[in-house]
């Protein structure tokens, strides 16, 4: 059996070494409290500059002659000769002789017709001096007796009338031989490339017989289609803009230079859009770099100028609003009168002036009057900043 000496120690050992940690516990110094620090979000700003800006309206289309000839034999007869020009991409000046017909059938009615005009020009003659002599004698007859009106057989009016229609005839059978011998010459009608060439030499061809398809190299044109909604931004609806046409030619970037002259007044049913017709003039004129008929090209109209507009990047605007910084590093918001939405910008005429920041970073929650933090040394560079466009 345990003394009472052997509980009690134990006992008292334990309340010592509390007594103990509780007095050093006592003496221990508290840490300092840290003063708290609020850290405000960090973002980047552009700055807005005042620029014209002039609006502009993207389109395509396909390039095409503005004239396009099918040409057809006007008189039958084989083919001779053959121009060596007039093969599929072949140029042509306006007369040159591009095939021609056997001509001797059509030599042979020419002179058959010059004959004919001879022989009725000599009967025309004759008649013409009987019917003078009948006059005369008439006319020494009524002046020695009283006589009644003589008729106009008598006269020979109804027989000179007949030498001169058979003249004319003859007139019009030479005029019509003259031009069937010169149909024996197939001709360009203009300046023109070669679409097309539906003889060759030997061939036989027939009054309306197809000879080949030639484009005129004068003016080339390209139907450009426009939204409705795009139609606004044209001064006069697109006529006599001014239009850039864009396209490769030899893995090479080029551009030619053209003009709206008309619109085709209509909606298309399926595509809804209205078509403007742009020209260029003399497309195959350069030679290193031709706008080349069946080309596919895109296009820039030359727009209206607007007063006081800013594109400003789409996901910076928020229900048609902006957030820009203000001198004591708040944000604030500014509503935008949104003109235009397009190729992920927003073109505004509203709202911001010259010198405003624009806070180009994404904020999670802006909100008015947030308290945000600049980065003292970013530059306001031309390649940051926004231009705010002024007529």
């Amino acid at each position: 059996m345990a003394s009472k000496k052997q509980i009690i120690l134990p006992g008292v050992v334990l309340l010592g070494g509390i007594a103990s940690a509780i007095a050093f516990a006592s003496m221990k110094t508290p840490p300092a409290e840290k003063e708290k620090k609020i850290i405000h979000p960090l973002v980047e700003v552009a700055p807005v500059q005042v620029t014209p800006l002039e609006m502009s309206v993207s389109s395509y289309g396909i390039v095409k002659p503005k004239y396009s000839t099918k040409l057809v034999a006007q008189v039958s007869g084989q083919i001779i000769d053959l121009s060596e020009q007039f093969v599929k991409g072949g140029f042509v000046k306006k007369g040159d002789v591009l095939a021609r017909i056997d001509p001797n059938d059509y030599e042979a009615a020419l002179i058959d017709a010059e004959a004919t005009l001879a022989q009725a020009s000599s009967a025309l003659e004759i008649e013409q001096a009987q019917a003078h002599v009948a006059k005369t004698e008439w006319e020494r007859i009524k002046s020695n007796a009283n006589s009644t009106i003589p008729s106009e057989l008598y006269l020979r009016k109804p027989q000179l009338a007949e030498k001169l229609a058979r003249y004319k005839a003859a007139q019009a059978s030479v005029k019509r031989a003259k031009r069937n011998l010169e149909r024996t010459y197939i001709k360009a009608p203009y300046d023109a490339i070669i679409e097309s060439r539906a003889l060759s030499l030997g061939s036989v061809v027939n009054l309306g017989s197809s000879v080949g398809v030639l484009n005129a190299i004068s003016v080339a044109e390209v139907r450009l289609p426009v939204t409705d909604s795009d139609l606004q931004h044209l001064k006069d609806n697109g006529i006599n803009a001014s239009v850039t046409l864009m396209a490769k030619v030899a893995g090479q970037d080029v551009a030619w230079q053209g003009k709206i002259v008309r619109s085709e007044g209509v909606v298309d049913n399926r595509s809804r859009m209205t078509y403007l017709v742009a020209q260029v003039e003399r497309p195959y004129d350069n030679s290193q770099a031709p706008l080349r008929f069946g080309a596919y090209l895109n296009a820039q109209i030359k727009g209206k100028l607007l007063n006081n507009a800013v594109e400003i990047p789409h996901h910076l605007v928020r229900d048609g609003k902006v957030a820009i910084l203000n001198k004591d590093r708040t944000l604030s918001f500014r509503t935008l009168n949104v003109v235009r939405e397009y190729d992920g910008l927003v073109v505004a005429n509203q709202g911001l002036e010259s010198g405003q920041k624009l806070i180009t970073t994404s904020l999670e929650f802006p909100t008015e009057g947030m308290q945000l933090r600049l980065d003292d040394g970013q530059a306001a560079t031309p390649s940051n900043a926004l231009a705010l466009k002024e007529e």
